[in-house]
């Protein structure tokens, strides 16, 4: 039983009114509480792809692994006060966020101290709402904000999600990948009957596709089956030159902009627009 199993009741306190300048930035959580599914790889590509179009991004590497801040090419002493400060209310990040090497796009970098957020969050004071809260500091800096979010079903996702107007969900296509799903939409459905009725799901993306691969087909299949037009058309190749960008720190998209993992990524940002077009009309 994951932790946010454990929260399901009514909201302590109401929802208070959104800033009206906040309409100007979207906040999606990446989330999928299986490892190995491609959620770092996302936030840094997807980011990376909406900046390129010229959006405004902040990345929150919110998972204490820290491969998000590790693949934008921020060393350990680069990244000083980072997402365990955001949640506890102790940095602002239009002053404190890191300016990557991506035009357009600034991190939150993770650190060792967010590994103890989780023990630490459990008697504080409106823990879900911590990240919601310090987030309303920026209103209109940002385009998108995208949430890169552990491994995991706790009260850093938890906090995530209270925060986001919608997630965003790798899969893997391959056979375990939809073990985890139906609990996953259960888990959506509890925040946002109990802390957030805006969040929504922005939609699913196919990850480490292998068309020479029977399964991943029906995998796919599978999920466009049950998901519908919520999956996007966009599918994520298995790709060599995407494993291999973040050793360089660096997005695939700055590594080998030409491959097909990096221009598969630009594909879905291009998708992520049209639906947030769709949204807004």
């Amino acid at each position: 039983m994951s932790d946010i199993d454990t929260l399901e009741r009514p909201a302590e306190r109401p929802m208070s009114q959104d800033n009206p300048g906040r309409t100007r930035t979207r906040i999606i959580a990446i989330a999928n509480q299986k490892g190995g599914v491609g959620k770092t790889t996302t936030a840094i590509n997807l980011g990376t792809a909406l900046a390129a179009c010229g959006k405004r991004v902040l990345i929150i590497d919110l998972d204490p692994q820290g491969n998000a801040s590790t693949g934008l090419g921020l060393t350990r002493a680069q990244r000083g006060k980072g997402s365990y400060e955001l949640v506890f209310g102790e940095i602002d990040i239009r002053r404190d966020s890191v300016a990557s090497a991506v035009p357009g796009l600034s991190v939150v970098p993770s650190s060792v101290d967010l590994s103890g957020a989780e023990i630490e969050l459990v008697n504080a004071e409106n823990r879900e709402y911590r990240l919601r809260e310090a987030l309303r500091q920026a209103p209109s800096d940002f385009d998108f904000i995208l949430i890169d979010c552990p491994p995991a079903l706790g009260l850093l996702t938890l906090n995530a999600l209270v925060a986001a107007d919608a997630i965003l969900v790798p899969l893997q296509c391959e056979f375990y990948a939809l073990e985890g799903l139906s609990h996953l939409l259960k888990t959506v459905e509890r925040v946002r009957r109990s802390f957030n009725p805006r969040l929504e799901i922005q939609g699913v993306v196919l990850t480490m596709f292998d068309r020479r691969n029977n399964l991943s087909e029906m995998v796919a299949q599978d999920v466009r089956s049950y998901f519908g037009d919520k999956v996007f058309d966009t599918v994520i190749p298995r790709n060599v030159r995407v494993s291999e960008a973040p050793s360089h720190g660096k997005p695939v998209l700055l590594y080998d902009l030409n491959c097909s993992g990096a221009q598969a990524y630009v594909h879905l940002a291009g998708e992520v627009l049209k639906r947030e077009k769709g949204l807004s009309a």
